[in-house]
């Protein structure tokens, strides 16, 4: 069993790496490789698609390096291979991201990337920090997670989802902010699991385990 995590030159991959490599560990749940190679991608079992920075800069960075974009369609559009999108790389599923303009997205799920408004003028963006997840709907990914266990955010831009079925956990920041979306066989977390301690590390977990 392969794990690709994906690098495009879009942060720092070194945290998430050392998480997927000790719970795929824990869970055996086989190989974590850190990859910018098409082919690589094209044969893994599961893939990992981080992120930090503006969204149209990591959709270029993605569709720069040669085959990956094409490699990362076919594994998940043809092939149905368990998708895990994290921040920005959770960002980039949707159909649009409004950053700087606008950007057409992957377009796995229903909505567009669009700046934290918070209700409450007090609240600063971006939205850094820990927060208590509300779950939506049931999910393997969260087995043995719960309402109110915390999740570590950083980022200025959120998802708003045309179909709210698609949303399977928020938090709220002034206002419902998405925090977990999910179609077919597609994960996108907005948080970092990786430094989202015990709840963060078992949804990786969960990930791994996880046969759609």
């Amino acid at each position: 069993m392969l794990t690709a995590i994906i690098d495009y030159e879009s942060g720092n991959l070194h945290s998430a790496q050392k998480a997927f490599e000790r719970m795929a560990r824990e869970a055996d749940a086989g190989e974590i490789v850190v990859t910018a190679e098409a082919d690589v991608v094209a044969k893994a079992d599961r893939i990992v698609l981080p992120g930090d920075g503006a969204f149209p800069a990591c959709m270029r960075s993605l569709k720069g390096h040669s085959g990956l974009h094409d490699a990362l369609i076919e594994a998940v559009e043809q092939k149905g291979r368990p998708f895990l999108g994290i921040c920005v790389g959770m960002q980039l599923m949707a159909s649009w991201g409004r950053e700087y303009g606008d950007t057409p997205g992957l377009g796995w799920v229903s909505g567009e990337v669009v700046r934290i408004v918070p209700d409450d003028a007090a609240l600063k963006v971006p939205h850094m920090g820990w927060n208590d997840l509300v779950i939506d709907s049931p999910h393997p990914l969260f087995d043995g997670v719960k309402t109110g266990d915390h999740a570590y955010f950083v980022h200025s831009y959120h998802m708003v989802l045309a179909n709210p079925s698609e949303r399977l956990a928020h938090v709220d920041y002034g206002g419902a902010v998405t925090a977990v979306v999910g179609t077919d066989t597609r994960i996108g977390l907005q948080f970092h699991p990786e430094k989202s301690q015990a709840a963060g590390l078992r949804m990786i977990a969960n990930f791994l385990k996880w046969n759609p």
